[in-house]
């Protein structure tokens, strides 16, 4: 067993959850932006690029309410 205190526990978690889904959203992003090349505008807007572009828009969005509602808890540190 650890000698960590349940506060203290949690709020690691919260750090460790807040870095990893920030990582994967950014990681996830631009994996399919440059990989399928959705990312970059060439001549004209395809359907591709508006897709990628709203789906990059949306996540970030529940991304944010993730972090404001993760974060919003008090923690024992003030």
């Amino acid at each position: 067993m650890s000698n960590i205190e349940p506060e203290v526990k949690v709020f690691f978690k919260t750090i460790v959850s807040s870095v990893f889904l920030g990582l994967f959203w950014l990681m996830l992003n631009l994996t399919l932006g440059i990989y399928f090349g959705l990312l970059f505008i060439k001549g004209n807007i395809s359907i591709g690029n508006i897709v990628y572009y709203l789906f990059a828009l949306s996540s970030f969005v529940f991304l944010i309410r993730y972090y404001i509602k993760a974060w919003k808890k008090k923690f024992p540190h003030g």
